[in-house]
């Protein structure tokens, strides 16, 4: 098992080579996004559904700046190089590329995974990426959540406690 360390790519430049060696071998590549600020259970049953679809799981992770223009002044909570470390942590994640674009939508036209995901709370089509990716003939899937863990629902329940 690789370090962590060695999953966290700050561009695509730095990502390059190992994106390079993972299409050579064939790998069918799968990528998702978001700001993953406070992880918790939901983030990680989400992400184990996503890396099922296939060989390699890439993240691409909001960085602060990205993160306070999507959810506000106050956020995030935990700083990028933080939440980079526990994504990267995890088992079933082979990269993580931070991102500072309010989408993802040039790193996934530079990567052009074989799988793209984001949650059901998503239609097809408000999915950043998609039609790069349908384009190329891969597949676009919205992952079913679990029910009563959301980052939202987490920091009221911190709020009112």
């Amino acid at each position: 098992m690789r370090h962590y360390s060695e999953k966290i790519f700050q561009s695509f430049d730095d990502f390059f080579e190992c994106l390079k060696n993972w299409k050579t071998s064939n790998q069918k590549l799968v990528f998702t996004n978001g700001c993953f600020d406070i992880l918790h259970r939901g983030h990680i049953d989400y992400l184990d559904k996503t890396a099922a679809l296939g060989d390699k799981l890439i993240v691409g992770l909001n960085t602060d700046s990205s993160v306070k223009t999507l959810k506000g002044e106050k956020r995030p909570f935990i700083d990028e190089k933080s939440r980079a470390i526990l994504i990267a942590s995890l088992e079933m994640v082979d990269a993580v590329i931070l991102f500072s674009e309010k989408t993802p939508y040039d790193l996934i036209n530079k990567i052009k995974p074989d799988v793209l995901t984001k949650g059901k709370d998503y239609e097809i089509e408000e999915i950043a990426g998609f039609d790069i990716v349908l384009e190329k003939g891969g597949k676009v899937e919205t992952i079913e959540l679990t029910e009563g863990f959301s980052t939202t629902s987490l920091i009221e329940k911190i709020k009112n406690s």
